[in-house]
C-alpha cells in the first residue's frame, strides 16, 4: 500500500473498488485496508465518489458516516505547500485526517530498484540464491560445466558421521564417495581415525604415492591445522580399489590404494602434555607417549599400542588429543570445501557426543556462515549378528592387525563399552533446531530422515535408501560381435555375426554354470539379465530362458548417441569432421557429437543413474549386456575409478567381468571368451587399463 501523501495515492484505481449494490452484501474492502477502521478508509478513500448502496456490516462506513467526515473536511484549513500554495484537497485531507502532525515539505523518498548482492551497492548480506548443478546437464555463467561454482557455498555439503565404533560408517562413507564422485560431484572422506593413528603412532613408511588427477589426496593449509599439526600432507584419496594400467604399465599419475601410505605428523605441539611421559605400561595396557622435541623441531613420534584406555572418556589427556585432532580435521575439510573447490566432505568419525556434534556446528558456522549445507548421518546397528561380524572385521584393520585375535576382540569390545558412556544419538537436539539428519539402522534395513534440504543431500538419501548389504554377482559385458564392430562403423543398429551369435550361446551357458555354482556354495539366488533395446544386445541375450531369468529390455542401457556421425568409421570422421575429431580426442568426458540425439559420456552417466540405484537395491545376480561406453561408465562406478579414465578403459568384445559387494569394496574377476572351446577361462590378476587407441568410442 502506498504511502499517505505519496504521488501514487492520488491514482483512483489503486486499491479501490466500487460496493455491490446488494444492501445485504458482506463483501469488504481489499485487505490491505482491512486494518483501518470504517471511518478512516473514508477518510483515505473520500476523493473518489461514495459508492451507491454501502453496507454498514463489519466496519464498513454507511452514507451518514460519509457525509459526517465531509463536513469535517470542510472546516479544516487546507495544508500549505513550502511556496505558501495549497495542496491538492485529497492531499491536504489525507494528513489531517489521521494525526495531527503537519504535513512534511520535504520530498519524498526515492522509489529504490532491488539490487543483488554481489553488485557491490549494498551492504545488507542475504543468502545467494541456488539451484541444481548437474555435470553435463545444467549450465549457468559462473557453473559452464555444470559443476557446482566456488561461490555458490550453499550448494555444498558437509556429512557428519555419527555411531559407535563397527557400525559401519566406513564402509556407508565410501560408497557415498564412490557414488557422488561418479555423478562428477567431488567428494572426500576426511577419517578422524587415520589422524589420530598417525599422532599415537607415528610414521609407519614414507609415502611413495604420486597424487592423482582428479581425484587428489587433500593437503592441510598453513591455516586449517597450525594448531596441531603443519608442513605435511595427511589426507589419503578416496577408497578407490582399480588400478589403471597404460599399455601394460601403471599409470603415470595414477596409483593403488595399496600404495597410498598417508605421510607422517609433522609438528605435534607438545604431544606429552596429552598422554603423559615415555613409559612402558604394555602390561595393563595403558597408551604410551611420544617423546616431545625442543621447540620448533618435529617429534620423536614413538609407536603406541592405542589400547581401550586411550578412548576412556575419563582419560583427560587422550580425550584432548583426540578433540584436538577431531577439530583439525574438520579444518581440513573445511579448506577443501571453501578453498580447493571440493563439493561434498565428509567427516568420518564417531561424534557420539551432543558437546562435539555443537562444537563440530560452531565450527562450520565460524569459517562457513550460515549457508553451508550439513547433514548428520547416523549409522545404527540392532542386529547382533551383523554387529558381531563389524567388530570381527575390525580386528584386521590398522588398529589391531598384528594381534592376537582374542584378545583383540576383547580389547575393541571394551573401547566399545567406553564409548557408550556418553553416547547420544541423533534425535530431540536436531530436532528441536531443525537440523537434518539421517539414521541408518542395520546399514539400510531402516531409514529415518529429518528435515532433508539441498540437491546433494536429497541425492545422498535417496543412494542410501537403495543398499543393501546382499552377497550376489554383478556381471558386465559387451555384446557379441555385430556387423558393424566388423566393418569399424560407430553407432547403428546392425545384426550379430556369426562369431557373436556363438559369444551369445556361450555366455548363457556359462552364466547358467556360474549361478549353479553359487547355489551350491551358497544359498539360492535368482537372476536377471538387463541389455539394450538394439538388435546386437536382444540377439546376445537371446539364449537365456524367461524362465529361469528376468530378462528386462532398457534403453538407459543404449550406446552413446553419436548424432550426426552414427553409421561413420573413426577414418571417415577424421577426415570428413576434423575439428570435432579433435576436440573429442582432447576431451572425450566432456565432448558431445554434434547433431540430433548426440550424447557425451556425462549423459551416459546420468542415464545409467537410476540403473546403478536399482541395482545397489537387488539383493539377486544381474547380468548387464551393454555397449563399450556403457561398460565403461558401470566398471568405473563399481571400481571407483579416476574420471580422467572413465571414457578411455579398454574394454574389449569378448570380456566378461564379475564384481561381488564386500564389506571392504567388491571382488573383481574377469573372464575371456575363447571360441575354441566356447566357454570363458579366467584372467588371473587381471587389471583395467587405458585403451591403447585413444580413439576408441
Amino acid at each position: 500500500m502506498p504511502l499517505l501523501g505519496d504521488d501514487q495515492a492520488s491514482s483512483p484505481a489503486m486499491d479501490t473498488e466500487p460496493l455491490p449494490a446488494d444492501p445485504n452484501s458482506r463483501t469488504t474492502f481489499p485487505r490491505k485496508q482491512s486494518q483501518h477502521s470504517g471511518m478512516a478508509k473514508t477518510a483515505i478513500m473520500n476523493y473518489q465518489s461514495p459508492p451507491s448502496n454501502p453496507s454498514s456490516d463489519d466496519g464498513i462506513p454507511t452514507l451518514e458516516e460519509a457525509d459526517t467526515f465531509k463536513s469535517m473536511k470542510d472546516r479544516l484549513p487546507p495544508s500549505k505547500t513550502s511556496d505558501g500554495g495549497s495542496l491538492a484537497p485529497h492531499r491536504a485531507n489525507l494528513g489531517a485526517a489521521l494525526t495531527d502532525t503537519p504535513a512534511t515539505t520535504a520530498p519524498n523518498s526515492p522509489k529504490m530498484p532491488p539490487r543483488r548482492q554481489d553488485s557491490g551497492s549494498i551492504t545488507a548480506s542475504r543468502s545467494r540464491p541456488t539451484t541444481l548443478d548437474i555435470p553435463g546437464l545444467t549450465k549457468s555463467r559462473v557453473s559452464p560445466d555444470g559443476r557446482i561454482a566456488q561461490r555458490d557455498v550453499g550448494s555444498k555439503l558437509v556429512i557428519v558421521m555419527v555411531g559407535l565404533p563397527a557400525r559401519g560408517k566406513s564402509y556407508i562413507t565410501k560408497k557415498i564417495t564412490r557414488y557422488l564422485n561418479w555423478l562428477q560431484h567431488d567428494t572426500r572422506i576426511f577419517n578422524v581415525g587415520e589422524r589420530r593413528r598417525e599422532a599415537a603412532n607415528g610414521p609407519s613408511r614414507p609415502s611413495t604415492a604420486k597424487p592423482r588427477e582428479g581425484l587428489q589426496p587433500s593437503s592441510s593449509t598453513a591455516n586449517s591445522l597450525n594448531r596441531i599439526l603443519t608442513q605435511h600432507k595427511l589426507l589419503p584419496p578416496p577408497a578407490l580399489t582399480a588400478q589403471v594400467l597404460v599399455n601394460g604399465k601403471p599409470n603415470s599419475h595414477g596409483s593403488t590404494d595399496d600404495d597410498f601410505v598417508p605421510p607422517a605428523l609433522g609438528k605435534l605441539r607438545t604431544v606429552s602434555q596429552f598422554i603423559g611421559p615415555v613409559t612402558d605400561q604394555s602390561s595393563n595396557g595403558a597408551v604410551e607417549a611420544v617423546t616431545t622435541s625442543r621447540p620448533g623441531e618435529v617429534p620423536s613420534l614413538e609407536p603406541q599400542d592405542q589400547s581401550a584406555q586411550f578412548f576412556d572418556p575419563e582419560n583427560a589427556a587422550a580425550s584432548k588429543l583426540r578433540e584436538e585432532l577431531a577439530m583439525a580435521t574438520l579444518d581440513e575439510l573445511l579448506d577443501y570445501i571453501l578453498d580447493q573447490g571440493g563439493s561434498v566432505g565428509i567427516f568420518d568419525a564417531t561424534n557420539s557426543t551432543l558437546e562435539r556434534r555443537k562444537l563440530i556446528m560452531e565450527r562450520i558456522r565460524d569459517r562457513a556462515g550460515p549457508e553451508l549445507g550439513v547433514l548428520f548421518l547416523e549409522s545404527l546397528c540392532i542386529d547382533e549378528n551383523l554387529l558381531e561380524s563389524n567388530m570381527r572385521l575390525k580386528l584386521s584393520g590398522p588398529d589391531y592387525r598384528d594381534h592376537d585375535p582374542v584378545t583383540a576382540l576383547a580389547d575393541f569390545k571394551k573401547r566399545v563399552s567406553l564409548y557408550e558412556k556418553k553416547y547420544v544419538p541423533l534425535g530431540e537436539h536436531e530436532e528441536r533446531n531443525n537440523m537434518p539428519y539421517v539414521q541408518m539402522i542395520d546399514v539400510g534395513r531402516k531409514v529415518v530422515s529429518h528435515q532433508i534440504r539441498g540437491f546433494l543431500s536429497a541425492q545422498t538419501v535417496y543412494y542410501l535408501l537403495n543398499f543393501n548389504l546382499s552377497a550376489r554377482q554383478i556381471w558386465i559385458t559387451r555384446h557379441g560381435e555385430s556387423m558393424d564392430n566388423v566393418n569399424g562403423k560407430i553407432g547403428g543398429d546392425s545384426d550379430l555375426s556369426k562369431v557373436g551369435l556363438r559369444y551369445g550361446q556361450a555366455l548363457t551357458k556359462f552364466i547358467k554354470h556360474e549361478r549353479e555354482a553359487w547355489d551350491a556354495r551358497q544359498q539360492f539366488k535368482a537372476m536377471s539379465t538387463h541389455f539394450p533395446r538394439v538388435q546386437r544386445s536382444i540377439q546376445t541375450a537371446q539364449y537365456f530362458d524367461e524362465e529361469d531369468f528376468d530378462i528386462k529390455q532398457m534403453r538407459m542401457l543404449d550406446e552413446l548417441n553419436a548424432g550426426s556421425m552414427e553409421g561413420l568409421t573413426y577414418e571417415e570422421i577424421k577426415t570428413q569432421h576434423h575439428d570435432e575429431y579433435e576436440l573429442r580426442r582432447r576431451d572425450k568426458l566432456h565432448y558431445r557429437y554434434p547433431g540430433a540425439g548426440g550424447e557425451s559420456y556425462l549423459d551416459i552417466i546420468n542415464r545409467l543413474r537410476a540403473v546403478i540405484v536399482e541395482i545397489e537395491r537387488m539383493t539377486d545376480h544381474v547380468l548387464l549386456v551393454g555397449h563399450r561406453s556403457i561398460a565403461r561408465v558401470l566398471l568405473a562406478y563399481f571400481k571407483g575409478l579416476n574420471r580422467n579414465d572413465v571414457a578411455d578403459l579398454d574394454v574389449p568384445l569378448g570380456l566378461l567381468y564379475m564384481m561381488e559387494p564386500k564389506p571392504y569394496g567388491v571382488d573383481f574377476k574377469a573372464y575371456r571368451y575363447n571360441p575354441d572351446s566356447e566357454w570363458f577361462d579366467l584372467v588371473p590378476d587381471y587389471q583395467l587399463r587405458r585403451a591403447l587407441y585413444q580413439t576408441s568410442y
